[in-house]
């Protein structure tokens, strides 16, 4: 008589297998800053960085640094009590390597040796590396970089002790400089005088002689305090996807709002939405430098980056060509692995919706490819809830190439893919991202998909026995009869919808 019958007690421990830990690699990452310090655990060896866990505690080692010339001693103490929790997590976590970068506030305070070498000999297992200016510049760069790969024009990456200026030039790394008016230092340097602190950002920014080089292209900024300013226009705007990650907007835009933020005072910055709390004190610092920033370089839009130093750091942990490949392809690879049923599918895709977007550009011709590899994301979904899972997981997907445009693209694409009503309420924040003419491009994608996962059931080899071409005013569908495929009810319905779509007639062919 076995356990359950026989009267004796039997845990679920004792009825499931034994848990082992993950064979998938994970890297652990310390940015040791001037304002704050932050761990990040990434797992697996993907173009698109993957976080599994992301720790910060806002300790201002910098703060006073000015006038002492020494890590604020309070933050100090807690610095390495907070280093000892985090080397804990990545020990149990099985993280390795597990580096410790320390920036600005480490590299000029005179105790900043001193700091280094008490935490090596309290943690031997972290590599702690002091990084120059021009260091940290190349690694942030490099991490914007992963994210944004065509990057043209400035980035910007500001910290509490220096904010680094690299130029970009579609995707290249150019000219770099390091200066020490980071929101902390600035706020010292200026004795929180912020006219004082405006004229500080002015003459240094004037000194940078490749700003003028931006005139035109984007200005991509990074960092905590600039990510704040993102939030709050988010919240104000009521944008429809909270995203600070390729979140881009205007000149003018940029400027209003570093406006009213440098010149609103405390009590007003509290109740603005969006608002982290800890960051009050450096957001009108954070928007008199992101103001001086627009006016000496002339940059036409401004471009909101996640991406940083932690990144550029993973950056170069990965095989040449995992960094080689395309990041958009790799994430819709990346968000799919493990759901899709078939992977020779998308490639046939591809080839079978070419003939109905002849004069697509290359971007397009990404996109169109993307979508392919994402098309089978619901199938472990529940039917009655596939659409709308499949939209939410492409729209909020962690892949950090996507902008926002292509999110809204390929969500909207899948959603229609998966039948959803052109008309439903969840499709909204696409439609309110998309132009007209991108979002009829999704819709004819995402119809011509359904089509062709109704003809083939989701293979390859039935997909193979079918064809599209257009010509004369007619979209034509080709069959091949000894192929198991036939024009049933479902396919005709589906045809004549992707027929209206391009202002044709629809047929059927045998072959």
């Amino acid at each position: 008589m076995s356990a359950l019958h026989s009267g004796e007690h039997t845990t679920m421990d004792q009825l499931a297998p034994p848990l082992t830990r993950t064979q998938v690699r994970r890297r652990a990452v310390v940015d040791l800053g001037s304002n704050s310090v932050r761990l990040v655990i990434y797992e697996g060896e993907n173009r698109n960085p993957l976080q599994i866990f992301n720790e910060k505690a806002v300790l201002r080692l910098a703060k006073g640094m000015t006038s002492t010339g020494r890590l604020d001693e309070s933050a100090r103490v807690q610095a390495e009590t907070v280093l000892h929790r985090y080397a804990a997590i990545a020990r149990a976590m099985g993280a390795t390597p597990f580096d410790v970068l320390a920036t600005s506030a480490v590299r000029d305070a005179e105790n900043g040796p001193e700091f280094v070498q008490r935490l090596s000999a309290r943690l031997p297992e972290m590599r702690i590396k002091i990084l120059s200016g021009a260091q940290e510049a190349e690694l942030s760069a490099e991490g914007v970089l992963c994210g944004i790969p065509g990057a043209d024009g400035i980035l910007a990456d500001l910290g509490g002790g220096s904010l680094e200026l690299v130029r970009l030039d579609s995707g290249a790394i150019g000219s770099a400089a390091t200066m020490p008016v980071g929101v902390i230092r600035l706020a010292d340097r200026a004795g929180d005088d912020l006219i004082r602190a405006r004229a500080i950002v002015t003459e240094a920014l004037d000194a940078l002689p490749f700003a003028a080089e931006a005139a035109g292209k984007d200005l991509y900024v990074s960092g905590g305090a600039f990510r704040a300013l993102a939030r709050i226009h988010i919240a104000q705007t009521g944008y429809p996807l909270n995203m600070v990650h390729h979140y881009t907007i205007g000149r003018e835009e940029a400027r209003d709002l570093a406006g009213v933020v440098s010149e609103a005072g405390r009590k007003l910055i509290e109740r603005m939405p969006g608002v982290p709390r800890r960051r009050i004190e450096d957001l009108p610092y954070a928007a008199i430098i992101l103001r001086r920033l627009l006016r000496a370089t002339g940059a036409a839009r401004v471009v909101f980056s996640a991406n940083g130093l932690r990144e550029g750091w993973f950056t170069r942990q990965l095989p040449p060509q995992i960094r080689d490949e395309d990041p958009l392809l790799a994430a819709a690879r990346d968000l799919t692995r493990g759901v899709i049923r078939d992977a020779a599918l998308p490639p046939a895709l591809l080839d079978w919706t070419t003939p109905l977007f002849p004069a697509e550009t290359l971007a397009q011709k990404r996109l169109r490819q993307a979508a392919c590899w994402l098309s089978d994301i619901g199938s472990h979904e529940h039917p009655e809830y596939r659409a709308e899972q499949a939209f939410l997981r492409v729209l909020r997907q962690a892949g950090m190439a996507l902008d926002h445009h292509a999110r809204a693209f390929l969500a909207l694409t899948i959603a229609l893919r998966y039948e959803a009503l052109p008309e439903s309420p969840f499709l909204a924040p696409a439609r309110t991202l998309l132009d007209m003419h991108a979002a009829r491009r999704a819709e004819t994608l995402g119809t011509a998909l359904r089509l062709a996962y109704t003809l083939s059931a989701g293979t390859p080899h039935l997909l193979a026995g079918t064809s599209l071409t257009l010509g004369n005013g007619r979209l034509i569908l080709g069959l091949a009869a000894a192929n198991g495929v036939f024009a049933g009810d479902a396919v005709l319905r589906r045809l004549d919808r992707l027929a209206q779509m391009l202002g044709m007639e629809a047929e059927t062919e045998l072959h």
